[in-house]
């Protein structure tokens, strides 16, 4: 390998859903895309604890596609290490994260307090991977960056530079892929781009993603790289379900991520009610954290698509229903569960790895009666995939629980872009890249977009893994798309 050629390394997000990290090192800077925390299976959960593959000190710059803590979650553990440099993302990311990361370090103090007053723990004393502090720390480093034509110029020395450009990847508010243009002279450069999440097209509240700009090398993610959504639409499911839950006067649990997919959840029960498609229940959101991402979504106007500025401008609130409330304390939440009939509750985490879900999870899956709905990815190792595939008891909080009740899933609530959807934008490159790297996928799935990206297109594509190094060599791929 010729060592003054730029490189791309892979710290996480291969192999797996979560714990996305990429280093660009070129013309003497280290630029870390992405920052994620391993989730799911104890050995990816350890990774976060283990010495980084990297210095964190001797990063130049971090810039964030989006702010799902698989994508940013590591930031105070990075930041707590001695990265002292700036953390380049958008207004919405921004926004988002300033949310998401104290609520990250503040839930693993929490953690690691419970484990030991309740002696849970093999550590004396167990210890959080970083803190509410740390948190805190690393939102001082942030800096926003504009959309599409602006960019970053990050000098480099004898008049070299990198250039960072962010598109809309329409996956969550904030949401962007990222193109990175190294010029290693006046003549010379290589271009890497970065998917991050992509969205679905046609989806509610966002725009679809802007079309992907030519590259040299191209990271793509694959979480539904093996899957299509389903051609039902996911209101008219998640309609039917309703329907029938209704009907047994019984409770509804939606375990769905605070941030993108409960505004989604909300906006679509709204417009069932208004369309008179579903009775008007009452609706409780047991989450302050999706109630401050509510209220990002409604204020950041940029971000929306024309068919939820139209609804705010009719003096109708688009993330509000009609019996609507939130459970903004713990007694808030308690409260639900002396609550009787049929009634919606929608409360994080999403893949019932923790938060106040496991709660009502305890109440709710027992009975016969009650119904529970899946709006999104579950990942391998979570409570929630568990039960969706198939378990008859779980263990929630060290005691097991019986899965006695109903359990529907609506595929076609992901923010995820499925392997249609992934092509769809694929197709939008102009000409061919040197290299298509699939990443973000669980194997499966990463394997079946690999296959799908090469019958369509006759590109050259990989599946790297954890550690792996690409040397990046400079101009653009001579070869049309096939």
């Amino acid at each position: 390998m010729n060592k003054c050629a730029p490189t791309l390394a892979f710290y996480g997000g291969v192999g797996t859903v979560t714990g996305s990290k990429y280093m660009i090192r070129a013309l003497g800077k280290q630029i870390l895309i992405d920052c994620g925390i391993f989730q799911g299976l104890k050995p990816l959960r350890d990774r976060n604890w283990q010495d980084p593959p990297f210095h964190p000190a001797d990063i130049d710059a971090v810039v964030l596609t989006h702010a799902h803590i698989d994508h940013t979650g590591y930031l105070p553990r990075l930041v707590k290490l001695g990265y002292r440099g700036p953390i380049y993302c958008s207004e919405g990311t921004a926004r988002l994260l300033e949310i998401l990361l104290p609520d990250s370090g503040r839930l693993q103090e929490e953690d690691s307090d419970h484990r030991n007053r309740h002696g849970l723990t093999r550590h004396q004393p167990a210890l959080p991977l970083y803190t509410e502090q740390n948190a805190f720390d690393a939102l001082r480093q942030l800096r926003t960056l504009p959309t599409d034509n602006e960019q970053l110029i990050i000098p480099c020395d004898n008049g070299q530079r990198i250039s960072v450009k962010m598109m809309n990847a329409g996956h969550i508010i904030g949401s962007r892929f990222v193109l990175l243009d190294i010029q290693t002279s006046n003549t010379n450069k290589v271009s890497v781009l970065f998917s991050g999440d992509l969205g679905q097209y046609d989806r509610p509240i966002l725009p679809d993603p802007s079309p992907p700009p030519a590259c040299d090398y191209l990271l793509v993610e694959s979480t539904y790289g093996d899957r299509l959504h389903p051609q039902e639409p996911p209101e008219t499911a998640l309609a039917r379900i309703i329907l029938e839950a209704a009907k047994r006067d019984a409770p509804i649990l939606i375990p769905a991520f605070a941030v993108d997919r409960t505004q989604e959840i909300i906006y679509i029960l709204r417009e069932l009610e208004e369309k008179k498609r579903i009775p008007v229940l009452p609706v409780t959101v047991d989450s302050p954290m999706a109630q401050k991402a509510t209220e990002v979504y409604a204020r950041l106007r940029s971000e929306q698509d024309a068919q939820y500025r139209s609804v705010a401008t009719s003096h109708r609130p688009p993330l509000s229903t009609h019996r609507m409330v939130v459970a903004n304390s713990r007694e808030d939440s308690k409260k639900l569960n002396e609550l009787r009939g049929a009634q919606i509750i929608i409360s994080a985490a999403g893949m019932m790895t923790g938060g106040r879900i496991l709660h009502h999870a305890q109440r709710i899956l027992p009975d016969r009666n009650a119904t529970l709905i899946f709006v999104g990815f579950q990942a391998e190792g979570t409570t929630g995939r568990l039960i969706r595939d198939g378990a008859s008891e779980v263990t929630i909080y060290k005691t097991r629980c019986a899965v006695r009740c109903h359990m529907a899933t609506v595929d076609g609530l992901s923010s995820h872009a499925d392997w249609r959807d992934t092509l769809r934008w694929l197709s939008g490159v102009r000409s061919a890249p040197k290299k298509v790297f699939v990443t973000h996928g669980e194997p499966s799935a990463s394997a079946a977009l690999k296959l799908h990206i090469e019958e369509q297109f006759r590109w050259h594509v990989e599946t790297p893994a954890f550690g792996d190094t690409q040397e990046l060599t400079t101009g653009y791929g001579e070869c049309p798309i096939a």
